[in-house]
């Protein structure tokens, strides 16, 4: 009797840490749909798989299947010394391309009992046991988790087993949130050069005027148009119209920063804000795009020919040049038909032109 007693409770035990796992397992599903937002998606599934695990560090790299690259984009209980690196290339053969590729799930109960454990950065953070779960989904691979500890630990085989199911869910949700992603990007972005549209720009200006105001600082508006285009256009067809058009964008956005924003206004004439910038400062980047419009179209057109692709530009400046955004877009609009009159394939700002 005794016996059977024994086995009943061990029965219930184990039955209790199963119901346990899979509630577990629940919570991890539901921080899965919690949101569509791509990055606090990604600190939820981190969070959620965590505490399935029992594991007090961890991160989430998302792959670019065109680069190669794994991107940090979540990261817990980790120095700052080890998270600094944002970006790495998945080596071809390696221990993570292998992972991905095959997808498998790789548990390590002491990285000092293997010998392909031999990462500087992680043997440096003191990393002694970490479980790599591949995010793939359909084929599609998104990325790695990675669940870490700095003790050896023997993982649970039972909870274990229901890790690939915490992966489908991951995998998933993030194929979900990158398709929302993409349909909201494709929303707001113009789609022959890659720009941001016109309806964009007429959210964003109000929006940074407002930061701007706030905060008590000055940004710059860009007005940018390609000199004679119908005549080129005429001359030498619409595609190429077209394939200088995408030429000028690349060559404004290699001029920009990450917080700078560049638009198509509309046909031939492009926008760009530039938050945190002085009116001075704002002319110097206006006039390095000019110039390089020139030269980046030239290699375009295979030529050296006297009447090369120029733009024009006209640089306002909030607040000195308006206070709300249709005083702005007047002020630049201004200034760029002042450039046109002045002959073209030039900068005009209120600071270099006397009024």
């Amino acid at each position: 009797m005794k016996l059977g007693a024994g086995c009943d409770i061990c029965s219930a035990s184990v039955l209790q840490e199963q119901v346990r796992a899979l509630n577990d397992l629940i919570d991890v599903a539901r921080a899965s749909v919690s949101t569509i937002e791509l990055d606090a998606l990604l600190e939820a599934i981190l969070e959620s798989a965590m505490r399935f695990t029992g594991l007090p560090a961890g991160s989430v790299a998302l792959y670019d299947n065109r680069t190669g690259n794994l991107t940090l984009r979540a990261q817990r209980g980790l120095s700052p010394e080890f998270v600094a690196r944002r970006s790495w290339v998945v080596a071809p053969g390696g221990l993570t391309d292998q992972l991905l590729q095959h997808d498998e799930i790789l548990f390590v109960e002491d990285t000092q009992q293997v010998d392909f454990f031999n990462n500087p950065l992680a043997l440096k953070e003191g990393i002694r046991s970490l479980i790599c779960i591949p995010l793939v989904i359909k084929d599609c691979i998104h990325g790695v988790l990675y669940l870490d500890d700095f003790v050896p630990r023997r993982f649970d085989k039972d909870r274990m087993k229901l890790i690939s199911v915490l992966a489908s869910f991951a995998a998933m949700a993030i194929e979900n949130a990158k398709l929302h992603h993409a349909t909201c990007q494709m929303a707001i972005t113009d789609a022959l050069t890659g720009l941001y549209n016109r309806r964009y720009f007429e959210q964003v200006l109000p929006q940074e005027l407002e930061r701007a105001r706030r905060y008590k600082q000055s940004f710059g508006l860009l007005m940018i148009d390609v000199d004679n285009f119908k005549n080129f256009n005429d001359a030498f067809g619409h595609p190429m119209g077209d394939r200088i058009l995408v030429t000028i964008a690349k060559t404004i956005e290699k001029a920009l920063r990450n917080v700078d924003f560049a638009f198509r206004y509309g046909g031939e004439e492009l926008a760009v804000i530039l938050p945190e910038t002085s009116l001075k400062s704002a002319s110097q980047i206006a006039e390095r795009i000019r110039q390089r419009v020139i030269a980046d179209t030239r290699k375009l057109m295979r030529t050296t020919s006297k009447e090369p692709i120029t733009v024009s530009v006209g640089v306002a400046c909030f607040p000195v040049d308006g206070a709300d955004a249709d005083k702005l877009v007047v002020a630049a609009d201004d200034l760029l038909y002042q450039a046109k009159a002045a002959g073209k394939n030039c900068v005009r700002s209120r600071e270099v032109d006397p009024q």
